[in-house]
């Protein structure tokens, strides 16, 4: 029995001893791998490796806007409901009636009585003490100068 225990022993450290060497090789492989994620160590890569680095990036990168664009929408539609409820728990209990009434709009009707404004380039301000026949016939139309008559002020 002296015998089988030693052997027992011996084979359970070289299983042991060969788990760590795959283990230790696959940690190099990973750490190789990250190095040239992060853009690491290109230079012994060729031209195959190169595009397959390149199409896992695109991929990550894909994942990642991704979950991020989701992350953003959850974000906008919460946002959205607090300021659905802020709103209508600061509204006022009328203002909710008022948006269940239906207005009927009047179309809009053209002026047919708009005359434009004739403009003048001087701006006279006063009264014009002298006023010609013609203005002061008892009419209350403004003259074409801007000068008010006197015997409106």
């Amino acid at each position: 029995m002296h015998s089988t225990k030693p052997k027992c022993c011996h084979v359970l450290k070289q299983n042991s001893y060969q788990e760590y060497l795959k283990l230790k090789a696959k940690v190099e492989v990973l750490q190789q791998s990250q190095r040239h994620l992060l853009g690491e160590d290109l230079g012994q890569l060729g031209t195959k490796e190169l595009d397959q680095l390149e199409r896992k990036l695109d991929t990550t990168l894909k994942q990642v806007r991704s979950t991020k664009e989701e992350t953003l929408v959850e974000v906008n539609k919460a946002l959205r409901r607090k300021l659905e409820e802020s709103t209508a728990a600061t509204q006022p209990p009328w203002a909710a009636e008022e948006q269940n009434v239906s207005y009927r709009r009047q179309p809009a009707q053209p002026e047919v009585f708009f005359e434009p404004l004739e403009c003048t380039n001087t701006l006279q301000i006063g009264y014009n003490s002298v006023v010609p026949d013609h203005l002061n016939v008892g009419t209350s139309t403004p003259s074409p100068s801007g000068v008010i008559p006197g015997w409106m002020l």
